[in-house]
């Protein structure tokens, strides 16, 4: 009977706040994090009652401080009430930001005169139902004297010890909600569910306008990872599912999940030159805007010397472009690149081209999604290498759907007419080759095959096209040089059998292949 008043009380509670508001006039408070505004579409709405709940170490607290914040920098006015962390360790948290909370109103309930006297014992009244009146008396005191617009609960849990009864721990949060609903104040109640067995509390979950969860992941090898979800935002929407985060010096930063369809830029589909007119021609004139290439092959065929072709001749071109590196160094990139005759230095200088180490065992797909878009829409980017897919893939083993995710990014890049270059190696040096796992057709636009062949005892390399969903292609098999003279690509091999098997079968002369090797480049 007492569960089925206390469902009607939150149910008329839930009418009347729809009757009372109107969407035109609800103001939106901005959460001071900007990618989390972005899932949150603007923000929270503003005189609400909101749930940010997580387990122990989560950043929950990060983001309470950084939502006051930008109520201050907006001229509001704040309040702070922690029930179990002092304001030391609150000024800590900010001080490893770089922030001064001095400017913050903090009500540290610890230090608060309750007088929870022995004496209590011996009145009619149990001593836990005096301490949370007057805990909530205090609390509302505060409010009346400082007359704020956005306040946090830090946390709920103590709120519960106070109560030890479920009943009457929903029957008080109701009254603060109509207390604070009636003021027009943005209420953010901080839970580490460690107070209800670490499970989700449903009932508050209804009783509250929005819910955010925050969790931490703890890897088997590297950092920590983080994420949240908006499990739900009454009136507005949001972007539903995971957004990965982390926190770092100056706050939270949310990476926002993309979802490609909702951006597109128009744009004229033109071939894309590397400067080798015989690798223009296996393509029927280059590469074009808006599509994605797989370059795959053994370690060491050149997949990589054909991208530096690709990303120097856009350079030279005034365009901008940018190298992700998984697995191999920058510096090592750059001397291979003068091997080859391309002096990226002068880009880099010149802020064409920016070269970006990945530190596998740090970044998520989030993350690194995040910082694709943003070199896009900042800094005018045509062209972008992945060096390398697999590298992606094996930095983070303990994610789930990657495959997927780097389809939402490609799929994005191609919307904004940027040409991209996936390099991805395949099992084995010689012989049967596969790629396990990767479905080509999903990936890419187009597919670049290079082969290693032998002949009179020497390691030779091929190149062929197996792909061009953009357009036709040569369907041949030509031998690929990589030296000091750059990238150069011969004719056809059609005095040879088995080429892309690894194991040919000559049956022609060696005029059609390219002089002997004397200083060729891996």
């Amino acid at each position: 009977m007492i569960a089925t008043r206390v469902s009607c009380v939150l149910f008329i509670l839930y009418s009347i706040e729809l009757m009372n508001s109107n969407p035109e006039q609800t103001k939106i408070a901005s959460t001071g994090i900007e990618g989390l505004d972005a899932v949150l579409k603007g923000g929270l709405p503003a005189g609400r009652f909101y749930l940010l709940e997580g387990a122990p170490g989560s950043g929950k607290t990060t983001v309470a401080i950084q939502f006051l914040k930008e109520g201050l920098s907006n001229g509001e006015k704040v309040l702070y009430v922690t029930l179990s962390e002092t304001a030391e360790e609150l000024y800590s948290v900010g001080e490893s930001h770089g922030w001064d909370l001095e400017a913050m109103p903090l009500f540290e309930l610890a230090q608060a005169d309750v007088a929870l006297s022995f004496d209590r014992e011996q009145s009619i009244l149990h001593p836990w139902e005096v301490e949370l009146s007057e805990t909530i008396k205090l609390i509302t005191d505060k409010v009346e004297e400082i007359k704020p617009t956005r306040v946090v609960f830090d946390s709920l849990s103590e709120m519960r010890l106070l109560a030890q009864d479920s009943l009457r721990y929903r029957r008080q949060l109701l009254m603060l909600k109509q207390h604070f609903a009636s003021k027009k104040i943005t209420v953010l109640l901080v839970d580490d569910m460690t107070g209800n067995a670490g499970e989700r509390d449903v009932h508050l979950h209804s009783l509250c306008h929005g819910v955010i969860t925050l969790e931490r992941k703890t890897l088997e090898f590297g950092g920590a990872t983080r994420r949240l979800q908006v499990q739900k935002l009454r009136g507005v929407d949001f972007i539903a599912g995971f957004h990965d985060f982390s926190i770092k010096k100056g706050g939270v930063i949310v990476y926002a999940r993309l979802t490609a369809s909702n951006f597109h830029t128009p744009f004229v589909g033109e071939p894309v030159k590397s400067g080798i007119d015989e690798l223009d021609k296996l393509l029927d004139g280059g590469m074009l805007k808006g599509t994605t290439t797989l370059i795959t092959g053994p370690a060491g065929s050149g997949k990589t010397n054909i991208a530096l072709q690709y990303v120097a001749e856009a350079c030279k071109r005034g365009e901008r472009a940018v190298i992700y590196e998984f697995d191999e160094r920058i510096g090592t990139l750059l001397t291979r690149a003068k091997l080859l005759g391309f002096d990226l230095q002068q880009y880099i200088d010149a802020d064409q081209l920016h070269i970006r180490q990945m530190d596998p065992a740090e970044i998520t797909p989030g993350e690194f999604t995040c910082i694709v878009k943003k070199e896009v829409e900042e800094c005018d980017v045509k062209m972008i290498v992945v060096d390398s897919l697999a590298g992606y893939i094996s930095s983070m083993p303990q994610e789930k759907q990657l495959l997927l995710q780097i389809h939402e990014i490609l799929s994005y890049l191609n919307q904004q007419g940027v040409v991209t270059l996936i390099i991805n190696p395949q099992q084995s040096l010689v012989g049967t080759m596969s790629v396990t796992g990767l479905n080509v057709s999903y990936v890419a636009d187009a597919v670049i095959l290079l082969r290693f062949f032998e002949f009179e005892g020497r390691i030779r390399k091929a190149i062929s096209i197996i792909k061009n969903r953009g357009g036709s292609h040569e369907d041949t098999i030509r031998e690929l040089r990589i030296d000091s003279k750059g990238l150069r690509v011969g004719e056809v091999l059609n005095k040879f059998k088995g080429v892309l098997t690894g194991v040919p079968d000559f049956k022609g002369s060696s005029d059609q292949l390219l002089e002997p090797r004397s200083d060729e480049i891996q």
